[in-house]
């Protein structure tokens, strides 16, 4: 008994040895089709204190604690992330599967049969019973992997998962920067309505005092009608604003994904800085180890290259293998008695010889796709590239912009002073003094328009870079 377990267990584990063959070309990553540099995209600043992509999680990233609360919610509630993180337990399942194929499945069996033959049939021209008892350990059509097929089909099961997580990686970069880009619109709303809000009750101040000096009869039919002009278009403008504000509480609460997500949001505009207001992006190659997109689809791409490997392997033999080893018995109580082992083995070998092109179209097939999945890691670099360089210009121009608009509202402020005074003493007309009140108020609208859009840029640019998320980048992994 023990050399036949002995000699079984050299057949299993020479199965296993052999195994090591692969088919699968030789695995090279394509080169760039970008610069190595970001070139003349890269911000005109002189800023030491910026902040390098690769080492910027997003809890760096955020310096407002009320918006990490409000990601890390939606992180944890998100019915769209949730169902990302799903698909990897998913792809992990069926790679698991897959792999299972490399190795023989022992199974455990046990069987009786008892059988009457009638006398005619029998060599003894008499009725009998026969009784047959087995118990013992099998192997059940086992492909001794000759030529890689089933280690391809494993490696490439193992890619797709890792390009699955690369993906959900990319949910979570992505979850984080929509939250915070809705917390950006809905804090500029905030800025607008309070703006708004004063200069509704300033015009309204105003249209007192014109109703009054009309009623005295030093201010016109055309004074009194400009200034109520101005003050409903301040109401309207007041309605709009708060449309607004609504709305990005609205599509703020449905990112988060809970309820009471309304009563973690700030009543009033935020006067601290809320990001991180200056990132190095480092280089292009930088980016290509970095951004989950461009991961996922070299994880794809080495799929499809394992995909080559099991499809040339179909061209080869397969080689199967059978077999059991126990006990057998005629009678059930001698089952376990000396002289009652009892050993199958039975390989099977399939040559493929003619299958009206099958093998041959399978293997173009695999061709094809992995030349699609170059293209495709390719495409993804390349707008990826763009995204960083078109992210980097919004920052850039974005800031130089909000400096000039600044000054613009204070210059505009100040006029607006100079010619209340001039229209209070009589040395200017009313007329002047409404067009200073709507420079104002839309130079001030401007500059907090652009100061959002110039932290949504930077936003985009956290997002583009790919930072982020290089905890749990390495926790997918652990496969």
């Amino acid at each position: 008994m023990r050399s036949n377990n002995l000699r079984w267990s050299t057949v299993a584990t020479l199965s296993i040895a052999l195994g090591g063959c692969s088919l699968a070309p030789d695995y090279h990553r394509p080169e760039s089709p970008v610069a190595v540099q970001w070139g003349d995209t890269s911000p005109q600043t002189t800023d030491t204190a910026a902040v390098d992509a690769d080492a910027l999680n997003w809890q760096a990233f955020i310096l407002d604690p009320q918006l990490r609360r409000l990601v890390a919610a939606a992180l944890d509630n998100n019915r769209s992330l949730r169902q990302a993180l799903l698909d990897i337990d998913a792809a992990r399942a069926q790679y698991r599967i897959q792999r299972a194929d490399r190795v023989p499945s022992l199974n455990a069996t046990a069987s009786g049969n008892r059988q009457r033959l009638p006398g005619d049939l029998s060599t003894t021209n008499n009725p009998q019973v026969n009784s047959t008892y087995q118990v013992g350990l099998g192997i059940s059509e086992f492909e001794l992997d000759l030529f890689g097929r089933v280690r391809n089909l494993s490696d490439a099961a193992l890619e797709q998962y890792l390009a699955t997580a690369e993906a959900t990686r990319g949910t979570q970069i992505a979850l984080v920067a929509e939250v915070t880009q809705a917390y950006l619109t809905r804090d500029g709303a905030q800025r607008r309505l309070a703006l708004t809000r004063q200069t509704l009750e300033t015009r309204m101040a105003s249209l007192e005092l014109i109703t009054q000096r009309r009623k005295a009869g030093t201010a016109t039919a055309l004074d009194f009608q400009e200034a109520l002009g101005l003050t409903e278009q301040a109401r309207a403008d007041l309605e709009s604003t708060d449309r607004q504000l609504r709305q990005a509480g609205h599509a703020l609460q449905l990112l988060i994904g809970t309820q009471d997500a309304a009563s973690d949001l700030p009543t009033t505009p935020q006067d601290a800085l809320l990001l991180v207001q200056d990132i190095a992006p480092g280089t292009s190659s930088s980016l290509i180890e970095r951004r989950p997109d461009i991961l996922a689809s070299e994880h794809r791409l080495r799929a499809r290259n394992a995909d080559i490997g099991a499809a040339r392997a179909a061209f080869f033999p397969r080689l199967s293998l059978t077999g059991s080893v126990g006990s057998s018995s005629k009678a059930l109580s001698g089952l376990f008695d000396g002289g009652s082992n009892a050993w199958t083995f039975a390989p099977s070998l399939s040559l493929p010889i003619f299958a009206g092109g099958r093998n041959r179209a399978g293997l173009d097939l695999a061709k094809v796709r992995k030349d699609s999945a170059v293209a495709n890691y390719e495409g993804t670099i390349q707008s990826a590239f763009r995204e960083v360089a078109d992210n980097l210009a919004a920052t850039d121009t974005l800031r130089r912009e909000e400096v000039a608009r600044r000054a613009l509202a204070d210059s505009s402020q100040e006029a607006l002073k100079l010619a209340k005074a001039r229209y209070e003493g009589g040395v200017d007309t009313h007329l002047r003094y409404l067009d200073a009140q709507r420079s104002a108020f839309n130079d001030q609208s401007t500059l907090i328009v652009v100061s959002t859009e110039r932290q949504i840029a930077l936003t985009n640019l956290f997002k583009s870079l790919g930072g982020g998320w290089r905890a749990d980048a390495a926790e997918n992994r652990n496969y």
